[in-house]
């Protein structure tokens, strides 16, 4: 087979491929593999029969087919327009050869299976408090663009990640994405500003976005003017933040997001929701335990101790991977600091907005109060006949986000 020429067939045409490099067979331990006219083993199938004697049978083309294939997927152009079911097969024999633990071509497999079979592949996410993970297999993860439910809680995010120019430049997540969690991630007013200035700027990604987690992030009820570039934002969670529950806070929400406040803790922020599911699942599950398993590095020279010392590396890696998840002190603490918005159906009761205090209006006559709280309930009135529609700003870029820009 080394010696061999490639022909493919594309479109009628046969033409000689030289520059593919086939995977080579797997190492024979029997001395008589040496001749070139025995069977290959993995080509059987080796079983007994009742009365205990070895039998064997030979493998079908198409299992043969298949396994040849899977050690040689980096080299296939396109899956689209293959079955489900082959893809389903091939993608099991590609995992069962450990192709997408090899770093070198794991990125490029795992693309040709999304492009080809999209959710199937993976739809589902879950990186729950798995930063190590988050940052070791990152140019794979780029290659699920089929997500529906993406939870990033507790990876140290920060407001700079590459994970976010990720969410927001990608065209196939921008019409599949429903479900984010981007809660615990030191996520401050700027870095939401960053996250969301494509967005607001180019008027276009995460359209399909309904279910947003932002807790447990410094930011305050200036940031949620932010959020409004979410046309479709159904529920969002601002838990843990700045933002303090106040007749103020449910009539901003309101007035920009056309949310209301929850009484009680929405099953849908239950963070069992969101598991990691589809083809790849024990893909991920591969990953972690690999790295879980690695063997201790070996000691480096003097020289390059000192350098890492001196720049800081060592510590600041050895801080992220030994540092704990961000959790809540207790659960009573959480469930009492829940806040939860969403959005009510078109019949249901729109909660009144904050009166004026009665301290700014003692020293007014009474005439004025009467005719004050008259266009107040006016206001209410119309209110209720039909949800606010989102604030546009008044020109198509702010001076911050020209500020934003301008950094750029």
């Amino acid at each position: 087979m080394e010696n061999s020429a490639i022909y493919v067939r594309e479109r009628g045409n046969l033409r000689r491929v030289s520059d593919i490099v086939l995977a080579q067979p797997k190492p024979v331990s029997s001395c008589r593999r040496t001749n070139p006219f025995v069977l290959r083993k993995e080509n059987f199938i080796f079983t007994y029969n009742a009365e205990g004697s070895l039998r064997y049978t030979t493998k079908s083309l198409f299992d043969i087919t298949l396994l040849f294939v899977a050690d040689n997927i980096h080299h296939v152009d396109s899956l689209v327009g293959f079955p489900d079911q082959i893809g389903d097969r091939l993608f099991a024999a590609a995992e069962e050869n450990r192709v997408f633990l090899n770093a070198d071509i794991s990125s490029k497999a795992l693309q040709l299976f999304s492009d080809a079979y999209g959710e199937m592949v993976l739809g589902s996410l879950c990186l729950r408090n798995r930063f190590p993970l988050l940052h070791e297999r990152m140019d794979e993860i780029k290659t699920f663009q089929s997500l529906k439910c993406l939870d990033l809680f507790g990876c140290r995010l920060g407001d700079d990640h590459e994970i976010f120019q990720h969410l927001t430049s990608s065209s196939s997540l921008a019409s599949s994405l429903m479900q984010l969690s981007i809660g615990g991630n030191r996520l401050s007013d700027v870095g939401l500003q960053r996250f969301t200035a494509p967005i607001r700027m180019l008027r276009k990604g995460l359209d399909c976005l309904q279910l947003l987690d932002v807790s447990y992030n410094p930011i305050s009820v200036r940031a949620l003017r932010y959020i409004t570039c979410f046309p479709k934002l159904e529920n969002l969670d601002v838990s843990g933040t700045s933002v303090k529950l106040g007749t103020g806070l449910k009539t901003t929400i309101w007035d920009l997001l056309g949310l209301i406040y929850s009484e009680k803790s929405l099953d849908r922020f239950d963070h069992s929701r969101c598991k990691t599911e589809g083809w790849a699942e024990q893909v991920v599950n591969q990953w972690e335990t690999n790295n879980s398993q690695m063997p201790k590095l070996k000691k480096i020279d003097e020289s390059r101790t000192s350098a890492l010392h001196f720049f800081g590396r060592q510590k600041f890696v050895r801080d992220v991977l030994n540092a704990a998840p961000l959790v809540c002190e207790s659960e009573e603490e959480a469930q009492r600091e829940r806040l939860h918005f969403f959005r009510p159906a078109a019949n249901s009761h729109i909660p009144e907005k904050q009166t004026p205090s009665t301290t700014n209006q003692q020293g007014k006559p009474s005439w004025h109060n009467i005719k004050k709280r008259q266009r107040q309930s006016e206001r209410c009135d119309s209110s209720r006949q039909s949800p606010p529609t989102k604030r546009l700003p008044s020109s198509a870029l702010t001076a911050e986000d020209l500020d934003l820009l301008n950094n750029y």
